[in-house]
């Protein structure tokens, strides 16, 4: 609580900091609070006279001071038994040691209380390393691209057959006016033939256009029929349908992801020369710490 309330300017700043550190906070009557890795809550009202609700306010006014008390988190145990560096306790124990300058620049870059999100997100995502963390965003991220990409292939497929369609229409349907304008030899009928057809004729050849950009027509490849694109276009449709499953969330936990990361990066001090490197996570963090 004591460094949580550093450079706090209301109670709900002081909450979200508490929630930073990895603090569960359950609302009543009173507030209780449960420490990380902790098994019980304590209430406000049990934690002595300079951490009730009205004492809190004065040290945030500054009409009470009292000398912080910092406990430093101890190290953690995984699932599997073998001791581990933790993200949470790192990040916890940067915003304990954070009583410089260091601290309230960090402060005033990040919000605190979408900073205690980032905290809690990574708890509930189960994420507890420096190296899990930038795995699991590459990954997704990676697989949130692949499947942009192939879902900006097939839109774009997707517009072409639909634009081949409208001219394979649009051809068929002013064919007969074409040929038979073609076949006038007297140029003043003609003229007087076009002038009477005039938006067919600009239409049929504007098609017949397009196919030679798309590389139809005679000793070409062969233009596709109708059913045939709408068959395609179909089965790209549901393809398209079935990628865009669960891709909001793909997006969102992408978009979470990296927030995360960057908010850890800036806490813990992680340079990108640091991320680079090969080693042990340990190497990297004495590498990005000292600079």
């Amino acid at each position: 609580m004591d460094s949580a309330l550093n450079g706090c300017k209301t109670f709900e700043d002081f909450i979200a900091a508490l929630e930073l550190a990895g603090v569960e906070i359950k609302r009543g009557k009173q507030l209780s609070f449960r420490l990380p890795g902790g098994k019980k809550f304590s209430r406000q009202d049990t934690l002595g006279d300079d951490y009730s609700y009205e004492a809190i306010l004065e040290r945030i006014s500054g009409k009470r001071v009292v000398a912080p008390k910092i406990i430093l988190a101890a190290p953690v145990v995984s699932a599997i038994g073998v001791n581990k560096p933790s993200l949470l306790i790192d990040i916890q124990q940067k915003i304990q040691e954070g009583k410089g300058a260091g601290y309230e620049h960090w402060a005033r870059i990040f919000n605190l209380k979408e900073s205690a999100k980032t905290l809690l997100f990574l708890k509930e995502v189960g994420i507890d390393s420096y190296d899990e963390l930038v795995k699991k965003s590459a990954s997704v991220s990676v697989e949130y691209n692949r499947r942009l990409t192939k879902i900006k292939e097939i839109e774009q497929t997707l517009g072409e057959i639909t634009n081949l369609q409208k001219h394979i229409g649009t051809y068929g349907k002013t064919r007969d006016i074409y040929r038979q304008y073609k076949a006038i030899k007297n140029p003043k009928q003609r003229d007087e033939f076009y002038e009477n057809n005039r938006a067919d004729i600009t239409l049929h050849e504007a098609a017949k256009k397009y196919f030679d950009g798309q590389g139809y027509g005679k000793d070409k490849k062969k233009l596709p029929t109708i059913n045939s694109l709408k068959q395609e276009w179909a089965m790209l449709a549901a393809e398209k349908k079935k990628l865009y499953i669960g891709f909001k969330d793909l997006k969102e936990q992408r978009n979470s992801l990296t927030v995360a990361k960057g908010n850890a990066d800036r806490i813990l001090g992680v340079t990108p020369d640091a991320q680079n490197l090969n080693g042990s996570r340990d190497n990297r963090r004495s590498n990005s710490y000292d600079r």
